[in-house]
């Protein structure tokens, strides 16, 4: 118990940083592993061969099969739990060359809100919530000009905040 306390310690500290407004937060998961592993959180690395990214995930998420219709709107990854209260979403769209900071102006109109930009784990991202959504979203531009995004449901849960920093500080590349 003392170990997952420390764990939710050291992300309320993350969290904060993460959700201000125009804030630049350097994310990485060499400053978490260690206190997840401690804290004795089951869960493994994932990896999305179609971009070379791997992320680690908590162990009651579990892959679901991508339909054909899915993988042609850009799915690569759709991982719930048992109850389906709790989902991870991961899609590659071509975005024709959009900056994170274009995407980030638009976010407003979609209704979006906590917009800010990010590094996790060396690497440009941009953090934004969907709030009639319940989400929180991570998005990475690629060299091929698409967006990798990366939406995690539900944000409001107590300690859904925490666990997603874990999991997002832990995407990285391959």
């Amino acid at each position: 118990m003392k170990k997952l306390f420390a764990l939710l310690l050291a992300l309320c500290l993350l969290v904060p940083m993460a959700m201000a407004e125009e804030t630049t937060l350097q994310v990485n998961w060499a400053d978490l592993e260690s206190v997840v592993t401690d804290a004795g959180l089951e869960g493994s690395f994932v990896t999305f061969d179609e971009i070379a990214v791997t992320m680690w995930l908590p162990a009651q998420l579990q892959s679901l099969e991508l339909t054909d219709e899915y993988r042609e709107s850009g799915y690569i990854g759709y991982f719930i739990d048992e109850e389906q209260t709790a989902a991870v979403a991961v899609v590659y769209v071509d975005v024709s060359g959009m900056t994170l900071e274009e995407y980030a102006e638009m976010l407003p109109d979609l209704g979006a809100s906590e917009i800010a930009h990010l590094m996790i784990n060396d690497i440009p991202a941009l953090r934004y919530q969907l709030p009639e959504n319940d989400t929180l979203n991570i998005t990475f531009a690629t060299d091929a000009g698409c967006f990798l995004e990366f939406t995690f449901y539900p944000l409001s849960t107590e300690g859904a905040a925490e666990v997603w920093t874990v999991v997002i500080a832990s995407i990285q590349p391959e």
